[in-house]
């Protein structure tokens, strides 16, 4: 029987806002998906294309995420472990080995696991749990960016950039802004809050 090999691999530790989304996927052999590869290095249309191919053909994926008050109670990078062995325990089928995007396991694991640093760009598996990851927090983003227009989360996608920062100045912090996060404290310790939130 062929080893099962799982790719894991998340979206969102950067930005401000929003959880953090980690996908967990086991290819099919039977089934290779052409043009799988690190989710930053395709287009928006491109990605949506593989994530649809990934939903489809794969053996099995699952997407999971740690929330934005588990983002500031645990930190970021606890965070995101959390939410891969979520993302694992999750598929409906177990493999045999999980391979991770990055140079850590999480320790929450109950399976043989390797860290494989730039593995989204080498590792098909990883790669399609990269494009799943990246698609559903961009999705989720754009719901986002419908209840606080204000923000530009559809440009930035939560990123700290120019834009981004102004808006937090001008609009103050929402609800789905991580807390723990320096820029975002700057901006709580002037008492600035988003006005929708009072």
């Amino acid at each position: 029987m062929s080893v099962l090999i799982c790719g894991v691999d998340e979206a969102g530790r950067g930005p401000l806002c929003g959880a953090v989304v980690t996908a967990a996927v086991i290819l099919d052999p039977a089934k290779p998906i052409e043009g799988l590869n690190d989710s930053k290095k395709l287009s928006a249309k491109k990605r949506d294309q593989l994530a649809e191919l990934i939903r489809r053909d794969a053996l099995a994926w699952a997407v999971a995420e740690a929330s934005v008050e588990e983002i500031d109670r645990l930190n970021i990078l606890h965070a995101t472990m959390l939410a891969m062995s979520r993302a694992v325990a999750a598929l409906k089928i177990q493999p045999d080995e999980v391979l991770i995007d990055g140079n850590r396991v999480p320790p929450q694991l109950q399976i043989p696991a390797r860290a494989i640093v730039k593995g989204d760009a080498t590792e098909p598996a990883i790669s399609a749990a990269s494009i799943l990851a990246k698609t559903t927090r961009d999705a989720q983003l754009l719901e986002m960016d419908r209840r606080y227009p204000e923000y530009g989360f559809a440009a930035h996608k939560g990123y700290p950039t120019a834009a981004h920062l102004a808006a937090l100045a001008k609009y103050g912090v929402t609800p789905e802004h991580r807390r723990s996060y320096a820029p975002v404290q700057n901006i709580l310790a002037q008492g600035n809050l988003f006005a929708g939130d009072e």
